[in-house]
């Protein structure tokens, strides 16, 4: 997202937990430098002072991607302890679009009530799986596609794959 946002007008704002960290490292071959390096400004998950974490700091929205369940239900009930979940919690009161790419499976019953939870209050729950009438034949394909649909949440149209047009293949 941020390497399509990068070469574009749209301002990006990053934030990177530890443990998004080790997710970035253990399922990409980027380094959290070159990442960082892409986006316009960068901040520290601890730094609750940042200029993101306050409503007057006007953004289009935000993506946690990937969205722990730890950090689902952190931000369903409240809790702002760290950067992440303050500009969640932000982006709820100033009723601006969050996108949630949530990854666990199978989903519990808890998952799924902070799911419904968010939802209701106008989260859009996002979770990264792929289309295949486009018939993807690389990862790369999938996930452009993951992409391009979360960024059409913003009203940033890119296409990055090839979008349904309606029409099916003749089966005769």
């Amino acid at each position: 997202m941020l390497e399509i946002l990068q070469g574009s007008d749209v301002e990006t704002h990053l934030i990177v937990s530890k443990w998004g960290a080790r997710t970035l490292a253990y399922e990409t071959d980027y380094d959290l430098d070159r990442v960082k390096e892409m986006a316009t400004a960068v901040y520290a998950p601890g730094d609750l002072g940042a200029a993101v974490s306050s409503g007057s700091f006007t953004t289009a929205g935000m993506v946690i991607a990937p969205c722990s369940m730890k950090t689902l239900s952190a931000i369903a009930h409240g809790q702002g302890d760290n950067l992440i979940n303050r500009c969640a919690d932000v982006a709820l009161k100033e009723r601006r679009r969050l996108v949630l790419m949530v990854r666990e499976a199978p989903l519990s019953e808890i998952h799924l009530e902070n799911m419904l939870k968010l939802s209701r209050m106008g989260v859009v729950i996002f979770p990264p799986m792929a289309g295949f009438y486009n018939h993807p034949s690389t990862l790369a394909d999938m996930v452009d596609h993951i992409v391009m649909r979360v960024l059409d949440q913003f009203g940033f149209h890119f296409d990055l794959a090839e979008r349904w047009t309606g029409r099916m293949p003749s089966t005769a």
